[in-house]
């Protein structure tokens, strides 16, 4: 069943809405005492039910309705101790609307909308809240359903986490069900507030059963037995197993009589005899159930239990009193099913066959299920603490101040450390860090503070309590207001600044500034003071809108000052309107010509055109005059009407005149016969004049037309006006006459068409010739060059005309009586450093072309040009070659003539036999087939013509692999580290040392194994050494080209010896393994087929590792492609890769050390050959094909 709710007069309320049939319930009277100490710091683990309503009494009534008198503690459910009841909600709260502050955006991660487990698996739901704008943590709770907070219900199956981290400003919160079961599927709720700040977040769980079998029958009074007592969930009650376990309905149910099974039953199996035989209407059944007698089964342990409820004030005493039917009997205490162990605030007493149990000092915590069993029986009741009010000691005292005053509310209140909250006209307080209002609190005294008050401030304070509210007034009025400076009335002239000043006390009060009842802001013109008790407003420029009746009225009172201002404005005509205070206006069109004027009073206007005044009562002009303008009208405008335009203005400040030009335009008349004076292949040049009168409009363009003599219709050349008054009509067919006119435009438009001009025929010239350049110059003489003209007309080309022209005269002279057909001529006779232009000239019979000219002059002289070299920009610095890289550099440059180039190194003459130098003129070039560290240094290029000379500096440097470093050395050992020291090597490389590789071997196989690679230091320690092991090391140098070809050994070894132990090694007489090489396994002849690999193998013994060498015919194989050579373990192969008969021959394999040398041989033969073409092909020479070729054919004919 439900459990049972409390109204709000104290009595209790059935959750399902039990009628108002229901008989009275028993009433209980317990005898609570006195509280004997406060504790304010005490805050309640599980909600309890409010408690019922206070009579003034000492003796306190609690009144529980239970469905029946003997109603065990299993069938009595307590709100705050429902884990599984689901998503429901209390029968009293379904019609309250739920308040709750306005969201924000608090969480920044929220847990899945929708989880899905298993019965028994865990399952965590995390909610994450940014602290970096909160001043402490916030306040999350944790809710299932829609009212029931999860706080309470932590133990073995829920758990409740938070966490902060420092670094990222975010509170953590979990929840954690530990081994699910189905009845805690539902919808959970995370509610998050900070102050005014709140947030919200649903989700819903899914609990799968993992396997469903058949219930032949349910424990109803286990289903609504509290959980075992003793665990961490003890308290637990568990109404959802009988919604999962219902018997399926049957189709036909045998008749039995329902109220005899109802009677004979206990109250804990109601609910499920309801659903066995699908009872509806539970409650009525309860009702008749209520009014019939029942025998109460007398308890045999106890004489007297626990009264069903008890309640007591916060900090008081209870005492819960059994009477035993047997004193003998062991009795246990326990508290939400957990053991009470006797403690300072529980204390068992003991008379005679009563026991009791006493609670001192009553806090929320001890708000809960209490139990007690002797033997096999118990007995179970409920404990309410009520927490008392807080009560108001000394209410607030009415406040009458004025502004700018420090306000003090003051108030007492019954408890110390009690939360009050302070209202303003009924609206809380705002206590922030900004806020203008401060709270205190010291002891049970409460203070709220207002250091600068305003009128704002007035109002009715409150400060509410849990069990009372004061309130008290507070008025802030204003200072009286004194005038020590009025304003005074001014007369301003126009565009002269304005200032109005006046002086009040207090100073600290702000004010506002009025012109005719508006209100005036500060603006860029105006400026509006306040300094302490002066009020200032500054006009800069007055202007006519400033003129009025100013008002000053400070903020709060109703006082003003006021002053009056005039301005004094001459009259004035305004023609900035006008650009340059000119009209214009086409002829025909209706003129009205509006002039703005001012001045106070108005001024009289006089129009006048000359020494003629234009009246108001012209017909077609006329002038008019208006209150802020004056206007010139004319009707119909003509050429006429252009001219000057006077305007008189006279009021009594003054006197201005003003004058406007007025210019009638119209189009402009037809042009003159244009000319032609040029005539080409396939077009011509025209020119003409403007015409005579433009219009009064400047002319904008000309349109050009032309026509063929026998045709009559003209065509548009140009759509885009031509503002040139030449043009040239373009594809037009040669031999055919043609004639021209044109058009002028002005703004206003098209004049009528000009007279054609004189009929012209086209023909076809060449163009000008192309490319002409100076070829050569001597002392007399110039040579010139050029191409013929890109364009050469129908008439063709007769040749060409080469004129000079001398500096210092305007006279072209020509070099040749004759045209020359040729594109190249030599212009002789000229005078010795003379300075001459050459122009160049295409005849043919349509005329001359125009000239192609030299751009400059030419001296008449043979030019010398100093030498200059051109460093390319990667020489510029050293050039790096490794040794046996090729060197090949070329050094361009300039001179004429031909420079002179040489080569020195170190001051003296590069060796022939050394560096290979070819020089060109314009270049040099620096070649080394193979490059040695002695062609390293600075190479120094000398340019030289006649007396000039430049030079040039190139680095070049030749690196070539480092020696190996110096004395490498053991410098401690210890534990499993070795320190090792080295000096750099002798020999760089002509390169800086980039790095050292060392290495380490076992003594025992002294086989090398790389530590540490590009080391820069010159000592280092190697660690990770095996125990037991004797190592020797060795350091390669490194610089650009790579690492040096050998490396230096340490003499002595290091032996790696465990630590704490002393290890004597054994005296014993080293054997000596070293041996000179030895072949154990000699080379074998083989035939081999041609194209095929073939492989040589053999093996050989000798300590130290020796030197290999092949040999094919008693010549060493070296760096041969077609030859590898492998070594390993002393197994010694020569692979011969597709092999020819010239590879056939004697090989042999020789092996050095230090203590001698052993060698062995075979003879390779290879079958089959290639042809005289594929040996040519492979680069064999010739002694050898013919050869081979002889060898072929006489094994041929064997």
């Amino acid at each position: 069943m439900p459990e049972p709710t409390k109204k709000d007069d104290g009595q209790p309320e059935d959750s399902a809405g039990a009628d108002a049939e229901a008989p009275p319930t028993p009433e209980i009277t317990l005898q609570v005492s006195p509280p004997e100490d406060k504790d304010d710091d005490a805050t309640a683990s599980t909600p309890s039910p409010p408690p019922p309503s206070e009579d003034g009494n000492t003796l306190k009534k609690l009144s529980i309705e239970l469905p029946n008198d003997s109603v065990p503690e299993s069938a009595m459910g307590r709100k705050d101790s429902v884990w599984s009841l689901g998503d429901g909600q209390l029968p009293e709260d379904l019609d309250k609307q739920i308040e709750t502050p306005p969201l924000s955006t608090l969480l920044i991660e929220k847990p899945e909308p929708t989880s899905s487990i298993s019965v028994g698996e865990d399952i965590t739901f995390i909610a994450k809240v940014e602290a970096k704008d909160l001043l402490r943590k916030p306040t999350v709770k944790w809710f299932k359903g829609k009212w029931m907070d999860l706080a309470s219900k932590t133990g073995k199956h829920l758990q409740l986490k938070e966490s902060f981290d420092r670094f990222t400003k975010v509170h953590t919160f979990e929840m954690r069900i530990i081994k699910a079961k189905v009845n805690y599927a539902g919808n959970y709720r995370c509610e998050v507030t900070y102050k005014d700040k709140f947030d919200t977040c649903s989700f819903d769980l899914e609990v799968k059963e993992i396997a469903e079998a058949p219930i032949m029958s349910v424990d109803i009074r286990s289903a609504f037995k509290r959980s075992s007592e003793g665990q961490e969930d003890a308290g637990e009650l568990d109404f959802s197993g009988l919604l999962k376990h219902r018997e399926p309905k049957q189709e036909e149910a045998p008749e039995v009589d329902v109220w005899e099974i109802l009677k004979n039953a206990r109250p804990d199996e109601y609910e499920k005899i309801a659903f066995m035989y699908g009872i509806t209407d539970l409650r009525g059944l309860l009702r008749r159930l209520k009014k019939t007698e029942k025998v109460v089964k007398k308890s045999e342990a106890f004489a007297k239990k626990l009264e069903p409820a008890y309640q007591v004030d916060k900090g008081g005493k209870i005492r819960l009193i059994v009477d035993l039917a047997d004193p003998t009997v062991e009795l246990k205490w326990y508290k939400n099913g957990q053991e009470i162990r006797p403690t300072p605030k529980y204390i068992f007493e003991h008379k005679g066959t009563q026991r009791i149990m006493v609670i001192n000092n009553c806090q929320m915590t001890d708000d809960a299920a209490y139990s007690v069993t002797a033997g096999d029986e118990k007995c179970s009741t409920e404990l309410f603490v009520k927490e008392l009010p807080v009560n108001i000691t000394k209410p607030l005292e009415h406040v009458k101040t004025t502004v700018n005053e420090r306000i003090e509310l003051e108030c007492e209140v019954s408890e110390e450390g009690a939360k009050v909250k302070w209202m303003k006209n009924g609206v809380e307080v705002p206590t922030g860090v900004r806020s203008r209002y401060r709270v205190k609190s010291e002891g049970t005294k409460h203070w709220l503070i207002i250091d600068d008050a305003s009128r704002d401030d007035s109002g009715t304070y409150s400060l509410m309590a849990t069990g009372g509210t004061a309130e008290a007034h507070v008025q802030v009025d204003l200072k009286p207001l004194k005038v020590f400076q009025d304003l005074q009335n001014m007369t301003v002239l126009l565009g002269q600044p304005l200032q109005l000043h006046c002086e009040i006390y207090p100073g600290n009060v702000p004010g506002r500034w009025y012109r005719n009842g508006q209100l005036i802001q500060s603006s860029d013109r105006i400026n509006i003071l306040h300094r302490g008790k002066n009020h200032r407003m500054d006009v800069q420029a007055a202007t006519i809108h400033d003129a009025g009746d100013y008002t000053f009225i400070p903020e709060g009172y109703s006082q003003s000052l006021s002053a009056k201002v005039h301005i004094i404005d001459p009259p004035k005509v305004h023609l900035d309107a006008l650009p340059d205070n000119t009209i214009i206006i086409v002829a025909g069109n209706k003129l009205r010509l509006d002039i703005p004027i001012s001045g106070e009073p108005a001024p009289r206007v006089v129009w006048m055109k000359g020494e003629r005044v234009i009246l108001e009562s012209g017909n077609r002009v006329r002038a008019e005059t208006f209150a802020d303008h004056t206007s010139l009208t004319i009707d119909v405008t003509e050429r006429e009407d252009t001219g000057n335009y006077k305007i008189v203005l006279q009021n009594e400040a003054g006197e201005d005149t003003g004058s406007v030009k007025v210019k009638v335009v119209d189009i402009p008349d037809a042009p003159d016969a244009p000319l032609v004076p040029v005539v080409g292949g396939d077009w011509c040049s025209m020119t003409w004049e403007p015409p005579h009168y433009d219009g009064g409009s400047p002319i904008l363009g000309y349109f050009i037309e032309r026509k063929k003599k026998q045709s009559s219709r003209w065509m548009r050349l140009n759509f885009d006006l031509c503002k040139e008054m030449t043009f040239e009509p373009k594809k037009m067919i040669e031999g055919v006459p043609y004639e021209v006119r044109i058009f002028a435009v002005n703004a206003i438009g098209v004049s009528k068409p000009s007279g054609p001009s004189k009929a012209f025929i086209p023909l076809a010239v060449t163009s000008e010739p192309t490319m002409l350049v100076v070829d050569d110059v001597t002392d007399t003489t110039v040579t010139m060059k050029w191409r013929p003209p890109d364009t050469i007309g129908a008439a063709g080309l007769d040749g060409y005309l080469v004129e000079y022209q001398v500096e210092g005269s305007d006279e072209w002279v020509a070099a040749n009586s004759e045209l020359t057909e040729k594109t190249k001529y030599t212009i002789t006779g000229l005078p010795t450093e003379g300075k001459i232009l050459v122009r160049v000239t295409a005849i043919n019979a349509a005329g001359s072309s125009q000239p192609r000219t030299t751009q400059h002059s030419i001296l008449v002289k043979e030019v010398i040009e100093p030498p200059k070299i051109r460093i390319p920009r990667h020489l510029k610095q050293t050039y790096v070659r490794k040794v046996g890289e090729p060197v090949n550099l070329v050094v361009p440059f300039l001179g004429k003539p031909r420079p002179k180039v040489s080569w020195l190194k170190d001051g003296e003459q590069v060796d022939p036999t050394q560096v290979n130098i070819r020089n060109t003129e314009c270049d040099s070039i620096f070649f080394i087939r193979k490059a040695e560290r002695k062609h390293s240094g600075k190479y120094e290029m000398a340019v030289q013509v006649e007396d000039h000379k430049d030079t040039a500096v190139l680095d070049i440097q030749i690196v070539d692999l480092p020696g190996p470093p110096q004395c490498v050395k053991i410098e401690e050992v210890w534990g499993e580290n070795v320190a090792l020291d080295w000096s750099p090597p002798k020999d760089n490389g002509n390169a800086p040392i980039t790095g050292y590789t060392i290495q380490k071997a076992d003594k025992k196989t002294m086989e090398w194994y790389t530590c540490v690679e590009h080391y820069h230091r010159t000592c280092i320690t190697i660690t990770d050494l095996v125990v037991g092991n004797e190592y020797f090391f060795r350091v390669f140098a490194e610089n650009m080209c790579g690492l040096s070809e050998s490396a230096t050994v340490t003499k002595d070894s290091a032996l790696i010896v465990k630590q704490g132990l002393q290890l004597k090694s054994p005296e014993y007489i080293d054997r000596d393994f070293t041996e000179p090489p030895k072949f154990t396994q000699p080379l074998q002849n083989i035939f081999a087929i041609a194209g095929y690999n073939a492989t040589l193998n053999c093996s050989v013994r000798a300590n130290p590792r020796p030197k290999i060498i092949w040999m094919k015919n008693k010549i060493t194989i070296i760096d041969d492609p077609r030859y590898r050579m492998f070594s390993n373990q002393g197994v010694c192969s020569l692979e011969i890769r597709k092999p020819c008969p010239y590879d056939g021959g004697v090989y042999t394999c020789k092996a050095i050390n230090d203590l001698g040398e052993a060698q062995v041989e075979c003879k390779l033969e290879v079958k089959g050959g290639f042809t005289f073409f594929e040996l040519m092909k492979r680069g064999v020479p010739l002694q050898l094909i013919d050869k081979y070729m002889k060898e072929a054919k006489e094994k041929a004919s064997d």
